[in-house]
């Protein structure tokens, strides 16, 4: 990509701040809230899980089965998003590649790296906001 394909720094810090939220937010349950970090007709598309998720209500369903696993098995899990790469593709969409981490810590124990993996995303703005209207992820492992 050339140079004219990247973004001031007020953009950058609006997508640092929403993958930052993004994390908090499916880290703590807060399952709603992230999935409203996607566009209303938004796409999660993953290896990890059987079938691509889409639209608020299974990207909120999806999040609470993700926070009740980790809750079951007595642990927390921390997504840890590092890299982003942001590259304009006109005014109003933006492609955002990042790495992401998910750890697990057993409540009273030690920490492990559940999977790592690179999210592709096409992210707009709606309404002056910056949301996600596909990710694609890809595994280190697979």
């Amino acid at each position: 990509m050339t140079r004219t394909d990247y973004v001031d720094a007020a953009v950058l810090a609006h997508i640092h701040q929403l993958y930052g939220r993004q994390s908090h937010l499916i880290d703590e349950g807060s399952a709603r809230e992230w999935a409203e970090t996607f566009t209303a007709d938004g796409e999660f598309c993953s290896p990890s899980y059987p079938a691509p998720v889409a639209g608020t209500d299974d990207l909120a369903a999806f999040a609470e089965r993700f926070h009740a696993g980790a809750q079951a098995a007595g642990e927390v899990h921390r997504h840890v998003v590092t890299n982003l790469a942001v590259y304009r593709v006109d005014d109003d969409t933006l492609r955002v590649r990042a790495y992401l981490q998910i750890v697990a810590t057993v409540r009273g124990g030690g920490s492990r790296l559940v999977r790592f993996t690179t999210i592709d995303d096409r992210v707009v703005r709606t309404g002056g906001e910056w949301r996600i209207a596909r990710r694609v992820v890809s595994r280190d492992d697979s």
